[in-house]
């Protein structure tokens, strides 16, 4: 009984083996086409950008008219517009297929092969362990992202403060920093950290406590999960993004250039 189940546990482990390594390769292939139909799409609509008027004017006219009407050319742009779109969403739905099938067969595999302890006991958990993988992800995602935008901020205000230190020291007849004028970063900080505070509410003077209330707030309202609006998903990451800026260190730089 045992040998049985060990050959079919190594059969169910090769099947699993497969299913992955097909829906690989059908993800790549997707991905590949999506990447080259969008780059085909921008680039006509960088052509069309540069010739703008020129092209408007043809597609107004009657050649234009003549031209859009035609059922393969409707169907062609159609395809450039909508497949970049749908063929994003596809692969997302790919990936998750090739975690929860390959999974569920891995675990169910090692079960019959060495006896070790399902990870999940009903398919539904597994789809709920991507759904939590991915939130992870997508979380340390927004995390380098907002680094990456605070080392900006940092730069910009560091050679604002610079090129300030320079001037004053060039009209006491100090070496200045010619040639280069920098931009205030002040008016744009100020008009991110308001319009952050705007989309979840609270006052420009609120400390971390209200601004954390009103995220949590906003974001149980928008959660996609929650909310089936069309723009949930969009004001859910609006919300997220907003939060992460008004963090501790920018409501400080806010007070002190206000």
């Amino acid at each position: 009984m045992d040998i049985f189940k060990r050959v079919l546990g190594k059969i169910l482990y090769g099947v699993a083996k497969v299913v992955s390594v097909v829906l690989d390769a059908f993800i790549k292939l997707i991905e590949t086409i999506v990447i080259f139909v969008r780059n085909i799409a921008r680039g006509f609509a960088a052509l069309i950008g540069m010739g703008g008027c020129l092209i408007l004017m043809l597609l107004a006219g009657p050649f234009g008219i003549v031209i859009l009407m035609n059922p393969v050319v409707l169907l062609t742009i159609l395809f450039f517009v909508v497949f970049p779109i749908l063929g994003t969403k596809f692969v997302s739905y790919l990936k998750y297929l090739r975690y929860t099938i390959t999974e569920f067969l891995f675990d169910r595999a090692n079960y019959l092969i060495d006896g070790i302890g399902y990870q999940f006991k009903t398919f539904s958990e597994y789809k709920n362990a991507y759904k939590k993988m991915e939130e992870e992800r997508k979380r340390r995602e927004e995390q380098r992202r907002f680094a990456e935008q605070q080392r900006e901020w940092e730069e910009m205000f560091r050679q604002w403060y610079e090129y300030q230190d320079s001037q004053r020291g060039s009209n006491y007849g100090g070496q200045g920093s010619y040639g280069y004028n920098y931009v205030n970063p002040s008016v744009e900080f100020k008009n991110k950290y308001e319009k952050s505070c705007d989309l979840l509410g609270v006052g420009y003077d609120a400390d971390k406590y209200e601004i954390k209330l009103a995220y949590r707030k906003k974001a149980k309202e928008y959660h996609p999960d929650l909310n089936k609006s069309p723009n949930a998903t969009s004001m859910f990451q609006q919300i997220n993004e907003a939060y992460e800026f008004l963090s501790d260190e920018n409501i400080e730089r806010y007070t002190s250039i206000r």
